[in-house]
């Protein structure tokens, strides 16, 4: 069922990064709790939650945050919870009496997982952001893009999910594994503008080097090379090629039938990139990207088509190590990284809020006499499963 069985968490109920992160611990065999809203709030209930799925894997509880029994059956959740994450502003947990402090009364050796924009102090810590904003921030969106244009979006990956639900995944158990030795449980302080910040560490280093400019478009990983870059081809459609080291651009001009060709040879000629780059370009416009694919796939040239969304899950490196995987008719990523003793799983499609109210709260021990008085008070919420 996953390396991380047998770990026990509670998710505050929240939106984008904090959610992947659990959505990472769930497929590795956590038992989360999702507690969400008893009624929907705002962003959290726009989507059909069916196909919100970054919340799989776990099962929902949806409880009155606002109210004191539903504030005292969280804390009665924590006494027998490894890890708590939430998503919210500083400050607001503690307003809902389920703050740190308030949670270590009840287990001190709780992992509190904190998932915000700024951080949890700073002088923006209290303002509104996305990800757009605190990648803006670190020089990571400065750096993304041509360079006669303005910087390009890398969608949200690089602060909610690189910058924020991967460092949140890794801190919760980094503290989980010390607290097992010191039983003491400890905040982690999970900020985006710090996450982002530090997947530019190689960049700082090629900075201290002499080896990467400010100018966008204008190194060696952001399209300046001509080897660095992506093309389009015949059919309208683009290739990448990353070919940096000598011998792997070797056999690329090889392979393209321009070994001998004097211009092409000049790799690493700064001021004549943009007569290979043009070169390059007009070479492959010559080719649809299937015969591209049937040319260099598979060879050392670093080579691979750029596919849409669409397109990826059929391709047959994706087929062959199952990288996709298909559950109530929506195609999604499969878990990773992948281990070879205790393999990840999806343990269950994306759950309507509250679907598992009462099956949860009997497997953590929760009485029925005590569950339906629960639900009769409005405390807690059980929603049918063919809700909408």
């Amino acid at each position: 069922m996953g390396p991380l069985q047998g770990i026990r968490v509670v998710e505050i109920a929240g939106i984008g990064p904090a959610p992947f992160a659990v959505m990472m611990l769930a497929d590795m065999g956590a038992d989360v709790i999702r507690v969400d809203r008893s009624q929907p709030g705002r962003g959290l209930l726009a989507f059909d939650p069916r196909k919100e799925l970054m919340n799989r894997s776990r099962r929902s509880l949806a409880v009155d945050l606002k109210s004191e029994q539903g504030r005292d059956l969280v804390l009665e959740l924590v006494q027998n919870a490894d890890i708590l994450i939430e998503g919210f502003r500083p400050g607001v947990t503690e307003r809902l009496g389920i703050g740190p402090e308030d949670c270590w009364k009840h287990n001190p050796k709780l992992v509190y997982g904190r998932m915000t924009g700024w951080g949890q102090e700073g002088p923006l810590a209290q303002t509104a952001g996305h990800d757009i904003n605190y990648i803006s921030l670190t020089g990571v969106l400065h750096s993304i893009g041509p360079k006669d244009g303005p910087p390009i979006i890398p969608l949200n990956l690089a602060g909610d999910f690189g910058g924020g639900g991967m460092m949140m995944a890794f801190g919760v158990l980094a503290a989980y594994i010390e607290a097992q030795k010191s039983g003491k449980g400890q905040v982690v302080d999970t900020a985006m503008v710090d996450g982002s910040s530090l997947l530019m560490t190689f960049m700082h280093g090629l900075r201290a080097l002499g080896l990467h400019r400010d100018e966008r478009g204008s190194n060696l990983l952001d399209g300046g090379a001509p080897f660095y870059d992506v093309y389009e081809t015949a059919d309208k459609q683009y290739i990448s090629i990353g070919p940096i080291e000598a011998h792997f651009y070797q056999e690329l001009i090889q392979r393209l039938g321009y070994g001998d060709d004097p211009l092409l040879q000049q790799q690493l000629n700064m001021p004549q990139f943009e007569e290979i780059r043009a070169k390059l370009a007009a070479i492959f416009r010559t080719k649809t990207r299937d015969a591209w694919c049937e040319l260099l796939e598979g060879t050392d040239v670093c080579f691979a088509p750029v596919l849409s969304m669409a397109e990826a899950p059929e391709h047959h490196h994706a087929k062959a190590r199952n990288a996709f995987v298909e559950i109530n008719g929506i195609t999604q990523p499969a878990p990773a990284p992948r281990f070879s003793r205790t393999p990840g799983q999806i343990q269950n499609p994306p759950p309507l809020p509250g679907e598992h109210s009462e099956d949860l709260l009997r497997a953590w021990g929760f009485s029925e006499e005590r569950i339906q008085k629960l639900i009769a008070a409005g405390t807690v919420v059980q929603r049918a499963n063919d809700a909408s």
